[in-house]
């Protein structure tokens, strides 16, 4: 416990899944958690859940894909706590991740690119002061397998996800002198539910988001991943084993 005592966190897509389990983590171990996500009733949720735990959380109703949102949630961020020393950026839309090559419209794959690398890029950008100032600032951002893979149907998801690895790869480079770590996560977590597909991994089962994918964030958000960026981790269960690293 304790392992982000006195840390401000910024999680995106916060409200549900992966998200939910990483603020709640973080709080769990100290952080202030600014808990973003474009639905205010998930919001709230999570932040309430946070509090009733003792752990302090603020929730921001906010769309990565518009600028000003990001901008003005970074701001509402730093006048709360003072300042940002994690950025964790999981946000996406899931309604539009899926077309074939063929049929992959201009539109559709803008809207991952919005959701996925430039949402990302936006948030780094407007946290980066902060992380600099913080003189440890870790980064995270949630890239897929989907990608690494190639996976069939997935072809705007697959090419925005595998665009948010590129970037994390460039920052990291450009950032270590600041001090600030990137680095990718590649999971693979039950958010499907009942409905899940067979897993096809090493361990033969999906992950849970709040035991097996969540710590992962929080090693990589704490002290112990001090010396690493530039990665990408894969708790996936033994699904691509090193081909994406």
């Amino acid at each position: 416990m304790g392992r982000l005592k006195d840390k401000v966190a910024i999680v995106t897509g916060g409200g549900r899944g992966i998200g939910r389990a990483t603020a709640k983590l973080f709080a769990a171990e100290g952080a202030k958690v600014a808990v973003l996500s474009l639905t205010p009733a998930n919001v709230d949720a999570v932040v309430a859940d946070i509090e009733a735990a003792g752990g302090t959380a603020l929730g921001i109703v906010c769309d990565i894909s518009d600028a000003n949102q990001i901008k003005a949630a970074v701001h509402k961020v730093v006048a709360a706590y003072g300042g940002i020393d994690i950025l964790v950026n999981n946000a996406f839309d899931p309604s539009a991740v899926f077309s074939s090559v063929i049929e992959l419209s201009v539109e559709k794959l803008q809207r991952n690119f919005e959701m996925g690398p430039i949402g990302y890029l936006r948030t780094m950008q407007a946290c980066y002061p902060h992380l600099k100032a913080s003189g440890e600032g870790r980064i995270i951002n949630f890239a897929s397998l989907a990608g690494v893979l190639g996976m069939v149907e997935y072809a705007p998801y697959d090419m925005a996800k595998e665009a948010v690895r590129a970037l994390t790869r460039v920052a990291a480079r450009e950032w270590g002198a600041d001090k600030i770590t990137v680095n990718n996560l590649l999971p693979i977590a039950n958010t499907w539910g009942a409905d899940a597909p067979p897993a096809v991994n090493a361990l033969g089962r999906h992950g849970s988001p709040e035991e097996d994918i969540a710590p992962v964030v929080l090693f990589l958000a704490s002290k112990d991943a001090q010396f690493m960026t530039g990665y990408s981790l894969t708790p996936d269960g033994g699904m691509i084993i090193d081909s994406a690293r």
